[in-house]
């Protein structure tokens, strides 16, 4: 029901910021709460970000980005955006769109989502 296309990843030096989006298609997007995942090499895929998709998007985020990320959608054009700032190596890692009708499933930091985007690669260098 919902299609995801990340875009904006790249090469950005430490401390500096970057926005990530995602195009999503599906008659049922307003009703799944969209998020964001990365995956580091050599490590396993983890949860980076969520919003809910009521009206008030209410938002989650994993400890390590707390005050340096923000999702937001923009449901006019059906897209999810990560602005992530004061970027560290260590946010190195291909990050994947996702989608789910529950966002707990998210948050928790469960795999099996429903739909997953293919992934944009960032590297942050120092």
């Amino acid at each position: 029901q919902v299609q995801l296309v990340e875009s904006g990843g790249g090469l950005v030096q430490a401390g500096g910021s970057l926005r990530l989006s995602c195009a999503a298609s599906g008659r049922t997007f307003s009703s799944y709460a969209l998020g964001w995942f990365r995956q580091a090499p050599g490590k396993e895929r983890e949860f980076v970000a969520a919003i809910s998709w009521g009206s008030n998007g209410n938002t989650y985020y994993t400890d390590s980005v707390k005050g340096r990320a923000t999702i937001s959608r923009d449901n006019a054009k059906n897209t999810v955006y990560l602005q992530m700032n004061s970027l560290k190596p260590e946010d190195t890692a291909v990050y994947y769109c996702v989608a789910d009708r529950y966002i707990v499933s998210m948050t928790s930091g469960n795999r099996y989502l429903e739909v997953w985007g293919q992934g944009t690669l960032v590297t942050v260098s120092s």
